[in-house]
Formats: C-alpha cells, sequence, structure tokens
C-alpha cells in the first residue's frame, strides 16, 4: 500500500472544508491566538476525527465504489488500499481522538463520543433518508463547535448560527456533488436529494441552503463581537458562493469538481484569515 493511494482514499485535501471552521471557533472564543497547547490539541483531535470518519466512510460505501464507474478505481474499491488497514486507521484514530479530547477540558471529552457517533452513522444515511446531506453537515458543524469548546469550556450562543451556517454550507456542496451519482443513485435506490428531486431541484435546494447559510455567517459576527474584517470576509464568501452555482452543470462534470473542492476550500480558509485580520 502506498502513501498516495491511502491520501487518495481519505480525500486529505478535504481537510481545507472543516479544519479552518475549528479554527474560526478556536480563535474567536480565544479572542485572538488560543494557546499553543490547545491549539495543538485542537489539530490533533480535528485529524484523528476525520481520518477516521472518512475512512470509515469508505469501508462502509465500499460494495456501492465497486459498482459504481465513476468510483470503482479509487484505491479501497480497486484494492490498492486494504479495507482492514482503514478498519485499524479509524479505530487507532478514534483513540487518538478521545485522548486529544481529554487533554483539552471535560466537556470535550464528554462530547466526543458524540463527535464519534456522528461520523460513524452518517455513511449509513444514504440507505434510509435523502436528508443525508445534512447528515455530513452536521458531522462538520462539529468542526467550529469543538474549536469553541476547547477554549471556554462552556455552550455559548454565538456558536449555533455558525454551527448552522456550516451544517447548511456542507449540506449545499454535497447536493451539489451528488448530481455527478444521480443515474447511479436513482438504479441502486441510493437515497439523496438529486434522486429525489432531480437535477433541478436539488440545485434550487443547494441554492437556498447557501443563502441560509451566508446569512448564518452574518449573524454567528454580529452575536460574536466581530467586525469589518470579518464582514469583508463574509461579503467575499457570497461572492464565491455565487461563482459556485454558476458554475454548477450537471451535463458538465469537470465543472461540479472544481465547484465542489476548489470554491469550498478557497471560502472555508477566506473565512478564516479575514477573522484573523478582524481579532488583530
Amino acid at each position: 500500500m502506498r502513501l498516495g493511494d491511502l491520501s487518495e482514499a481519505l480525500k486529505l485535501p478535504h481537510t481545507l472544508f472543516a479544519l479552518p471552521f475549528a479554527y474560526i471557533g478556536l480563535w474567536t472564543a480565544a479572542g485572538g491566538h488560543p494557546t499553543w497547547s490547545i491549539f495543538g490539541w485542537v489539530t490533533v483531535a480535528m485529524a484523528a476525527a476525520r481520518t477516521a470518519g472518512m475512512s470509515l466512510n469508505r469501508l462502509v460505501d465500499l460494495p456501492l465504489d465497486r459498482q459504481n464507474p465513476r468510483t470503482k478505481d479509487w484505491p479501497v474499491a480497486a484494492g490498492r488500499v486494504s479495507p482492514a488497514a482503514l478498519g485499524w486507521l479509524a479505530a487507532v484514530c478514534t483513540v487518538i481522538l478521545l485522548f486529544a479530547a481529554a487533554r483539552l477540558n471535560p466537556l470535550c471529552l464528554k462530547l466526543a463520543p458524540v463527535a464519534v457517533a456522528l461520523f460513524t452513522l452518517y455513511p449509513f444515511l444514504k440507505r434510509f433518508t435523502w436528508g443525508c446531506h445534512f447528515g455530513v453537515g452536521l458531522v462538520l458543524a462539529a468542526a467550529p463547535a469543538g474549536g469553541w469548546l476547547a477554549v471556554t469550556g462552556r455552550w455559548d450562543p454565538a456558536l449555533f448560527p455558525l454551527m448552522g451556517a456550516v451544517l447548511l454550507w456542507v449540506a449545499g456542496f454535497d447536493i451539489i456533488y451528488a448530481l455527478l451519482d444521480l443515474d447511479f443513485d436513482v438504479k441502486q435506490g441510493v437515497y439523496s436529494i438529486p434522486g429525489r428531486f432531480g437535477a433541478k431541484g436539488a440545485v434550487a435546494i443547494a441554492r437556498a441552503a447557501h443563502l441560509l447559510a451566508w446569512l448564518g455567517l452574518a449573524e454567528f459576527g454580529r452575536q460574536a463581537g466581530l467586525g469589518v474584517w470579518y464582514g469583508v470576509g463574509v461579503i467575499l464568501a457570497g461572492i464565491l458562493l455565487v461563482w459556485e452555482h454558476r458554475l454548477v452543470d450537471p451535463a458538465r462534470p469537470e465543472k461540479i469538481h472544481r465547484a465542489f473542492f476548489t470554491i469550498n476550500s478557497w471560502i472555508s480558509v477566506t473565512l478564516f484569515l479575514f477573522t484573523l485580520l478582524d481579532l488583530a
């Protein structure tokens, strides 16, 4: 097994979706740069949670990935990464996540099993409900909460619009990504919003989700007392979301890939950088 195949199987570049939002919660709760210890353990916890979650996702989806023309050559489906290796990786990373949470504070440790339950269960949702996209959104919405709670050890009302924004943002782009498998999902009985509402209906729902997500980001800035620079970041994020939806074309898969990864990674990184500017 090559490291490149493992990286491809786990989609490591997609870490850029959740990690910047964990840091937004972390820096905002700290009112600036957090301690290096908290920063380090949050980073370890996020990396472990994402690796465990993606490993389990690949294992659960393996029967479908082997049948899907789009995914049959992926490393696990093609046999270049063994299911046993992913199982061990998921187990080890879950232990690391629990250890990192214990190093932060009691509330983080108490909530760590909830995070484990979320990333363990969400891959099964597509077998039961077309609302599965909001399940993966909920998993990533835990990222800013984890960063915030690592600093404060308590819930704050300002967290909820940020968590809601991340949930809806992720659900929106996951709906767009699911357009790539529309025909396969319908044929195999896999639940998805494109499969339930068609391509046009799915795009409309994704647009609504992203509009609400953008409003949630703005509301978080208001409740957290962030200022002009954060507001500029929110405006830029809105422009990127509009660009993303202008690119979406079910007949042009290469555009969907660009909209899914490139633009959404820019959104999360941009918001984090402008949050840093604001706090500075």
